[in-house]
């Protein structure tokens, strides 16, 4: 690969990574803003998650671009997607709310937060070992 092109892959990486962060910062209310009044507490979990979160979604981007025949992105949606709901506040999350009360999800869900948290982490772990077990170039 050429120096053009690997820098084009490093940009695009971190790109991505800033794009998940801001954007999903912004949405769950973690980055404070005037359009979304967060309703749950912000922890030092809910910043850790949303790092780990858009780092292994740019780290996921790079390696991506350096295999043959590339895999995984079912795998890396759903490490997102698990970020998501490990960092995101569960009583803002209309989609939650509308399947549960609010009641229930701070009562059942807002203890699981830290666990998919940690199941978010371990898919994006176990997505970027495989990815460079079977990658060439890496």
């Amino acid at each position: 690969m050429n120096v053009a092109g690997e820098r084009r892959d490093v940009l695009l990486a971190i790109a991505v990574g800033l794009g998940v962060f801001l954007v999903f910062g912004t949405v769950t209310g973690l980055i404070p803003n005037p359009l979304y009044v967060r309703m749950v507490a912000r922890t030092p979990a809910d910043y850790l998650f949303l790092f780990a979160t858009a780092a292994f979604a740019a780290a996921f981007v790079y390696q991506r671009s350096l295999a043959v025949e590339p895999l995984g992105d079912g795998v890396a949606v759903g490490g997102v997607a698990t970020g998501v709901l490990a960092f995101g506040c569960p009583i803002c999350n209309a989609f939650l709310l509308a399947l549960f009360s609010s009641s229930a999800l701070l009562t059942y869900f807002d203890p699981l937060r830290p666990l998919l948290g940690v199941a978010s982490i371990g898919l994006f772990v176990g997505l970027l070992y495989y990815q460079r077990a079977n990658c060439r170039q890496c």
